[in-house]
């Protein structure tokens, strides 16, 4: 399969699959597996960055270790920062860039090269997500701009789940506050809505 066809190949599936989510934890999960599969890369991670703490907070990761992955927090503002400036970053070789700030574990993990990208939604960023290899890899533009699209429909399906999930979570607010007895109908009524104090006789007219 030749590159073009690997990245159009892979945003269908990415697309197809997080369509199908309801959960902001399957959409990240999902994206971190796509994007590791399709790059055969040595992992993948999904940050979303706390607002209290200034960290990135890892919400799913495929390929990594657990012990990689508990290496320690991961500072916003001090770190790799393409989530703080809102742009791609790129390394070569994690051991010699100064941005890199668990070198000796990344070293231990076998990860040699890096990719962290911002997660966009409604023009704010809201975390960050990372490709690692474990050979040295020279990032092309058509790599970058993949994995950005990628970042941009993870960042939106992930708050569109957030909206369904807030919405159920008010409409059984909703039912409970009502009463059970107001929803064992679901057809609609001349009469529904109409206060009690009104004779029906008039809403026939």
């Amino acid at each position: 399969m030749d590159k073009h066809a690997m990245y159009y190949d892979t945003l269908i599936k990415v697309t197809t699959a997080i369509s199908q989510c309801k959960d902001p934890e399957d959409v990240a999960l999902i994206t971190a597996e796509s994007v590791k599969t399709a790059f055969k890369a040595k992992g993948c991670s999904i940050f979303l960055v706390d607002r209290d703490t200034r960290e990135l907070g890892l919400v799913a990761s495929y390929g990594l270790s657990e012990e990689y992955l508990n290496k320690g927090p991961i500072h916003f503002m001090q770190t790799i920062k393409e989530a703080k400036d809102a742009v791609p970053v790129a390394i070569y070789d994690v051991m010699d860039d100064p941005r890199i700030q668990y070198p000796d574990q990344a070293r231990k993990e076998g990860i040699v090269s890096l990719l962290g990208v911002p997660i966009i939604s409604h023009d704010k960023v809201i975390g960050a997500l990372r490709v690692y290899t474990k050979e040295h890899w020279e990032f092309s533009y058509n790599d970058i701009t993949l994995v950005q699209a990628v970042a941009l429909i993870c960042g939106m399906a992930m708050d569109m789940c957030r909206m369904y999930k807030g919405y159920k979570t008010s409409i059984e607010i909703l039912k409970h506050m009502r009463g059970q007895d107001a929803y064992r109908s679901n057809k609609w009524t001349p009469y529904e809505g109409v206060p009690r104090s009104v004779d029906q006789s008039i809403c026939d007219y």
